[in-house]
């Protein structure tokens, strides 16, 4: 498996925004480029927060569980704690959701504008411990860098995305 370069995705994602406001047509372009562009990927996508739910929003992949409690699962751990989630085995989690039977380890990390829990990305992989140290750290600057690119008020709101 080669190495990703975050620092060249980052550009390329700063071009794809490039001042669109748009909620939408930015998650669906940050989750695309991501997927093409990490090795080893069977699903990725944003669930974003609606009340004390998370619910899918854009992806590529399989198709997938619609809402997740916050506090349940890997994504609504990640979302509770407001802590990157890096599972080597998804099957070792407790109350590990199975969306995708295929899916072996997962990343997810909350997405955050303005100190506010907006959604959360959430990577699968069919492969053991695909997420390393430094995928960990590249998608977290990633993420920083979408929630950025997010209107300031209610980026994912009902009304928005």
């Amino acid at each position: 498996m080669t190495e990703t370069d975050y620092a060249l995705l980052r550009s390329q994602f700063i071009a794809l925004a490039g001042g669109e406001p748009d909620a939408l047509a930015n998650a669906s372009n940050f989750v695309a480029l991501l997927y093409n562009a990490l090795e080893n990927v069977n699903w990725l996508g944003i669930y974003v927060l609606r009340d004390d739910t998370l619910v899918l929003g854009p992806f590529q992949g399989k198709p997938a569980c619609v809402r997740i409690p916050l506090g349940s699962g890997v994504c609504g751990t990640a979302a509770a704690t407001l802590q990157t989630q890096r599972v080597a085995d998804v099957h070792a989690f407790p109350g590990h959701i199975a969306c995708d039977p295929d899916s072996r380890s997962e990343l997810v990390v909350p997405l955050i504008v303005h100190n506010e829990l907006v959604g959360v990305l959430d990577i699968d992989s069919p492969s053991p411990d695909r997420f390393s140290d430094g995928d960990q750290a590249g998608i977290e600057l990633l993420c920083e860098r979408f929630c950025e690119a997010l209107p300031v008020s209610t980026p994912f709101s009902s009304k928005g995305l």
